[in-house]
């Protein structure tokens, strides 16, 4: 019996901080996509006119690798058993998503567009049950700045 009620106690902490943490990184998000919304992310290859003369180019990228706290781990074993859409795993992919393309809008200061956008994710497994410990998930393009006229 005392090792069901750890079991509860381990997932309602689980549950609440990683909810706080979540939380406050989608606020941190969302602040920093309001900041950097003048740089446009596009999957083209070439810009169909160019308002200005290229003064460079150069390759960027972001990376980011969050951890699957211990409720979105629980949880996403019932789904498992039970089948379905793993929702604790979609908003743990959608943020690790928005941070790498954060991450590379903030390694170009300056740049008026970022060309060819490409986002990998990978999982990294944790111990024998080859559970999921965390998301990576790479984003890279070509930043390209205008001269000023």
């Amino acid at each position: 019996m005392s090792q069901l009620a750890i079991f509860v106690v381990l997932l309602a902490l689980g549950y609440g901080f990683g909810r706080m943490a979540e939380s406050r990184h989608y606020r941190s998000i969302v602040e920093r996509e309001q900041r950097h919304a003048r740089i446009s992310t596009l999957t083209l290859r070439t810009l169909e006119s160019e308002p200005a003369t290229v003064r460079r180019t150069q390759l960027v990228s972001g990376n980011v690798v969050i951890s699957v706290d211990y409720f979105k781990r629980v949880a996403a074993g019932l789904r498992g058993f039970f089948g379905g859409n793993v929702q604790a795993y979609e908003s743990l992919v959608d943020r690790a998503r928005r941070e790498a393309v954060l991450r590379l809008k903030e390694s170009c200061p300056g740049a008026a567009h970022i060309l060819n956008l490409r986002v990998e994710t990978s999982s990294i497994y944790k111990g024998r049950g080859n559970g999921i410990g965390s998301v990576e998930v790479l984003a890279y393009g070509t930043a390209v700045y205008f001269d000023v006229e």
